[in-house]
């Protein structure tokens, strides 16, 4: 029995809207972690690097962790996957707001957001939604909900000063929590229809695809690369409040300058999901990779002010997550929508191992040399040695790959 092309829109419609709001929600919240630094970290009597290993380690979690999500919600759907994915969401952030100790905290931020990141984000959404459009629309439709993501983090962040504020950060916790729990109800929005074969090479064993994807050279470029945009974004995120302070600059500018990155990478992401279906997406992959260079250098090197803190927040934007619509893509066009929630889980993993390490020795270096320079170079030659690896990048089916040897 066949699906008729109205239930089929309406399904893809459904999902597209489901899909875009639990991205807001679960990469909003996540966003706003960095206004909880300093908070915590002061009225806890901790460094700076207890919040950020336990950030570091949520993120390492969250990219071990994709894969098997991605395995599960390719095997069974994305829909219970997501559902539980939001249960362990919002214990965690409920397990961060409980002042039990540096071990109940690094467990709550660490390890079940870390888990419940693996099952609300955009490996598992960009996949389901994948397999109810055409192969030429994927793209577009990655980038339209990457885009309702990006508005998540620009909403979220003010809401989240604006309840330390008001109600300091265990409150806000608490409310955040709630939050991340609406993201239940919207999982069953999304439609687990069986993945469209498109060519002989999609139809495989999970053995097989990564049997086959393994033996790429490219997708291990696409990997390697993704390690320096998880790095750059983490440390951004968490650490930039911090780096103003230090430079005399108040909270409410990083505020508004996290917020500017989320409010202009809400167009990025959807003209990148545009883009990515008219060009080739390796390439533009290493445009943005040079723009985030140049940004952070300019940044950095230029004295830092309020306004130049603006202006980076706004050129940054351009950039953000405007390589997750074109990384994930690449993976669909060259591996198919069978396997696509593992596979770019995979990819997504060296990503959080980036993620991990901006997290994490952002910290560590502040703690050992008082300064976020040695972190701020580091994430600007790994963005060229991502521009470097993506670009010869092809994005040939395996079919297409195999008949060219």
């Amino acid at each position: 029995m066949t699906t008729s092309p109205i239930n089929k829109w309406h399904g893809a419609g459904v999902a597209l809207v489901c899909g875009s709001l639990i991205l807001l929600i679960s990469l909003g919240i996540r966003h706003a972690f960095g206004l909880f630094l300093q908070p915590v970290s002061m009225d806890q009597g901790w460094g700076r690097e207890t919040f950020a290993f336990a950030i570091a380690l949520q993120n390492l979690v969250w990219g071990a962790s994709q894969p098997f999500t991605g395995m599960l919600s390719d095997r069974f759907g994305a829909k219970p996957v997501v559902a539980f994915g939001a249960l362990l969401y919002g214990a965690g952030l409920w397990m961060m707001s409980v002042v039990g100790g540096e071990g109940v905290f690094i467990l709550g931020a660490g390890v079940l957001i870390g888990l419940g990141l693996s099952g609300t984000t955009f490996p598992l959404i960009f996949a389901a939604i994948s397999r109810l459009v055409a192969p030429e629309q994927r793209s577009l439709a990655m980038g339209i909900t990457m885009s309702v993501g990006s508005f998540g983090q620009f909403a979220m962040l003010p809401i989240s000063l604006g309840l330390i504020v008001a109600f300091e950060w265990q409150t806000a916790l608490v409310a955040l929590s709630i939050l991340a729990l609406a993201m239940f109800p919207l999982a069953f929005g999304i439609r687990n229809p069986p993945a469209p074969i498109f060519g002989s090479h999609e139809d495989v064993s999970l053995g097989q695809a990564l049997h086959d994807a393994f033996g790429q050279r490219d997708f291990w470029l696409l990997s390697l690369g993704f390690f320096a945009c998880g790095f750059q974004v983490v440390f951004i995120a968490v650490h930039l409040p911090a780096f103003l302070a230090d430079e005399g600059v108040g909270s409410g500018v990083a505020t508004i300058v996290l917020a500017l990155i989320g409010l202009v990478n809400i167009a990025s992401t959807y003209y990148a999901g545009l883009w990515g279906g008219r060009h080739r997406k390796p390439m533009l992959l290493s445009w943005i990779y040079l723009g985030r260079a140049a940004a952070i250098a300019a940044f950095v090197f230029l004295p830092v002010t309020a306004t130049s803190a603006y202006i980076f927040g706004a050129i940054m934007g351009l950039f953000w997550l405007s390589t997750v619509p074109l990384t994930n893509g690449t993976v669909a066009s060259v591996f198919g929508v069978k396997h696509m929630s593992m596979l770019a889980g995979i990819v997504f993993f060296t990503h959080q191992l980036g993620s991990f390490a901006g997290g994490w020795m952002g910290g560590w270096l502040y703690d050992r040399t008082g300064s976020y320079d040695i972190a701020w170079g580091i994430a600007i030659g790994l963005s060229i040695v991502a521009a470097v690896l993506n670009w010869p990048i092809t994005e040939r089916t395996l079919a297409e790959r195999r008949a060219a040897i």
